[in-house]
């Protein structure tokens, strides 16, 4: 199936070499492209994409507020991936909260572009290093939302997948983890996600840290 992408960046080279190497991919579409947060806006009621790739810094409406209108539009969203600097690490936890599925830095090959796209078009979360160990940071300072204990409606086994995800895991490392196969780790995850209305492990992994239920460190 062609991934249907919109690119939404205030600096028009950007949006050419990125539309002209996704463009060249037989399994992505580039659909449109946005100069500025609210055209990113219009530009998805629009053309309906699978994924949004968002800068943070634009005129007229930053990426943030942007991705905050998509998400809570109330039709299906697309799954939006911020893209980033190192410099602009600081929005990594109000752009989860927003909605966002993942963060692309700017400085990222084209393979890893394209990558980034069938990645969180597929519903995984898409975290550098370097923005995990500032989320993590961001969780440390502000604390959970709501004490300790194992979440209502999903069972001891998917508690223990979810603990896995918000440490980073791969469905790989989850099975080697728990013994379990790989189809059977997703499948445990596509329950939590449902029984949580959770829209991907992003959000997973928020959910899990502001509920108390992994902690920064352990």
């Amino acid at each position: 199936m062609t991934i249907r992408v919109l690119i939404a960046d205030d600096q028009g080279m950007v949006r050419t070499g990125f539309t002209v190497f996704l463009g060249s991919q037989q399994d992505i579409e580039v659909v449109g492209e946005a100069a500025d947060g609210r055209e990113a806006v219009a530009r998805t009621a629009e053309l309906r994409p699978d994924v949004v790739l968002m800068d943070v810094r634009m005129p007229v409406m930053d990426g943030l507020a942007a991705t905050r209108e998509i998400m809570a539009s109330g039709d299906p969203a697309p799954k939006v991936l911020i893209l980033t600097t190192f410099d602009l690490d600081d929005y990594v936890y109000e752009a989860l909260r927003a909605g966002a599925s993942g963060f692309l830095l700017k400085d990222a090959s084209a393979q890893q572009l394209a990558e980034a796209v069938r990645v969180v078009a597929a519903g995984e979360a898409l975290l550098a290093p370097s923005v995990t160990r500032r989320l993590i940071a961001e969780f440390a300072r502000f604390g959970p939302r709501r004490p300790r204990g194992r979440l209502d409606h999903i069972t001891e086994r998917e508690t223990e997948v979810l603990v896995l995800v918000a440490q980073g895991r791969s469905n790989q490392e989850i099975a080697a983890e728990l013994l379990l196969s790989e189809q059977t780790v997703k499948t445990h995850v596509g329950r939590i996600l449902a029984k949580l209305n959770l829209r991907d492990r992003a959000q997973a992994i928020v959910h899990a840290y502001e509920t108390g239920l992994v902690r920064p460190g352990e």
